[in-house]
């Protein structure tokens, strides 16, 4: 197949198709990662983007089952510079090329991703569009479309990606602990399941669901899009709101910013979001810096607040990366811990989420600083 790729400042690049024969529209975002591309593929935050990769050799060891961060591939679209059909691994089983294909997701292949990326990092993140075809395409009707389209965060994209029924995660110990999904990674419950169990919950659940849940803590998780968009206000914001003197709570990602608007800080579009494996992360009360792994294209503004204080920031743009509750039980990361790309410099945030729970007593019995 031939594939083209098309920007909404009228860009055009010709490449390889691979995977589905379709045309995709969305917002094109790189991720720096070396290794990994399965779970960035099914990583649900990617919701509505078109996936660039900056490692120019991509699928040399496969997909296999065992590296799914959700059911399915999640972005609309894949970008690489060399797509390897030969994988060399001892697990591997689709190529690549099937792995797309399976999930009727379209890529395209020798394209300078490197010019590409400097592009996105000089003008930020553009709308796009790729489509893989066997026939010709008309490429000034594809870019009308694309400037003509809203931009996919206008879209509920969490809605989207969460759970729509509640799912029960049997783990370790006597703890019970909700995940509101927003969008979660499934290695985010895995950690957590090394604990408690999981009752994993649709984003848009009530407070008062909750309540008669009377889970020990909750976890709020990754997920795509604007975390100020009016369908997250309306439902995780105020059911947050409504319960947060009540419980345990940890954000991660997503849940992070959206702990944050609840407590009264905004957030706001990064340039070009971070998206990697090698985020550095500077801890302000201990004075580390952690390396970290995100998928983040918003951030929180870093205005201080009666009742947040931040804990982290990066180090490479100074963007807020953590905060606490200045009283209750509650404090959220803008990185993914669980993802230890360090390779274990993050994953103590779950065992300090576990001790606070302990700490703060079962059911919701909240003691304030």
């Amino acid at each position: 197949m031939r594939a083209l790729l098309v920007l909404e400042d009228g860009t055009c690049v010709k490449g390889t198709g691979f995977g589905a024969e379709k045309t995709v529209f969305g917002e094109l975002v790189f991720n720096t990662n070396m290794t990994g591309y399965q779970e960035s593929l099914t990583d649900p935050s990617y919701k509505g983007q078109i996936l660039m990769a900056t490692y120019p050799l991509i699928g040399n060891y496969g997909t296999n089952k065992d590296n799914f961060e959700s059911d399915k591939i999640q972005p609309e679209g894949y970008v690489v510079s060399e797509e390897c059909d030969f994988p060399s691994h001892r697990k591997h089983g689709k190529t690549l090329h099937d792995f797309l294909k399976e999930y009727d997701v379209p890529g395209i292949s020798e394209v300078d991703t490197r010019a590409l990326t400097i592009k996105i990092r000089k003008h930020g993140t553009v709308k796009a569009a790729l489509a893989t075809y066997d026939d010709g395409i008309d490429a000034d009707a594809l870019i009308k479309k694309v400037r003509e389209m809203p931009h996919p965060t206008t879209r509920n994209l969490v809605d989207e990606v969460s759970c729509k029924k509640k799912n029960s995660h049997k783990g370790r110990g006597k703890l019970n602990v909700v995940c509101v999904d927003c969008g979660v990674k499934r290695n985010i419950i895995r950690n957590l399941s090394k604990y408690c169990n999981v009752l994993q919950v649709p984003y848009n659940i009530t407070s008062d669901e909750i309540n008669k849940l009377k889970p020990d803590g909750i976890l709020v998780s990754n997920g795509p899009g604007d975390p100020a968009h009016p369908e997250i206000k309306n439902t995780t914001v105020k059911m947050l709101n409504e319960i947060a003197s009540d419980f345990p709570i940890m954000g991660i990602c997503l849940g992070h910013q959206v702990l944050s608007i609840v407590f009264g800080a905004e957030t706001f579009k990064l340039k070009f979001g971070h998206r990697g494996g090698n985020q550095p992360v500077k801890d302000m009360d201990s004075g580390k810096v952690y390396i970290t792994s995100q998928n983040h294209g918003f951030a929180v503004k870093p205005d201080e607040k009666d009742e947040l204080i931040f804990t982290h920031y990066n180090v490479n743009d100074k963007t807020v990366e953590g905060m606490k509750h200045t009283s209750l039980p509650v404090f959220s990361v803008q990185y993914h811990p669980e993802a230890s790309p360090g390779p274990k410099d993050s994953i103590q945030m779950f065992d300090f989420f576990m001790s606070m729970i302990k700490r703060e007593g079962r059911g919701g019995s909240i003691t304030k600083a």
